[in-house]
C-alpha cells in the first residue's frame, strides 16, 4: 500500500513539473542600451522553451512607468536551436527625463508576461 501511494505521489509530482515547464513564459535575460543621437537602441536577450510554431517567444516591448509603449520588437519565427537569443530594436524615443523603462516579453501561446524588467537608462 505504501509503495502504491509513493507511485501516485511521484506521478502527481511529475505531472505538476511537466505542466509547470510547459507554462514557462519568455524570460528577459539581459538588456543593453546604446544612445544613437536623440534615440536609443535596445539589445534584449530572451530565453524561452520554444517548441515550434505553436509556442515560441514572439516579441518584446519597452514601456515607461505608466505602461505606455515606447517600442515593440516582433519576433517572426521560433528559436528552438538558439537559446538564449538576442535581438535589437533601434530608433526608440524616450520621454524627457526618463530614468527607468521596462522590458517585457511575449509568447505566441500565453501572451504578454506579467514580469516587467526595469532598465536604468544611463545619463
Amino acid at each position: 500500500m505504501l509503495g502504491g501511494m509513493r507511485r501516485i505521489v511521484a506521478c502527481m509530482i511529475a505531472m505538476i513539473w511537466a505542466s509547470a515547464s510547459l507554462a514557462e513564459g519568455p524570460v528577459v535575460e539581459a538588456v543593453e542600451t546604446e544612445r544613437l543621437g536623440m534615440t536609443w537602441r535596445f539589445h534584449v536577450t530572451l530565453s524561452h522553451p520554444d517548441s515550434g510554431w505553436d509556442h515560441y517567444a514572439d516579441g518584446w516591448e519597452i514601456v515607461d512607468a505608466e505602461g505606455n509603449r515606447l517600442g515593440h520588437r516582433e519576433l517572426l519565427h521560433p528559436h528552438e536551436q538558439e537559446q538564449p537569443f538576442t535581438r535589437s530594436l533601434s530608433n526608440v524615443m524616450l520621454p524627457d527625463g526618463a530614468r527607468v523603462v521596462f522590458v517585457r516579453a511575449r509568447c505566441s501561446r500565453d501572451g504578454w508576461s506579467d514580469r516587467l524588467v526595469p532598465v536604468e537608462m544611463p545619463l
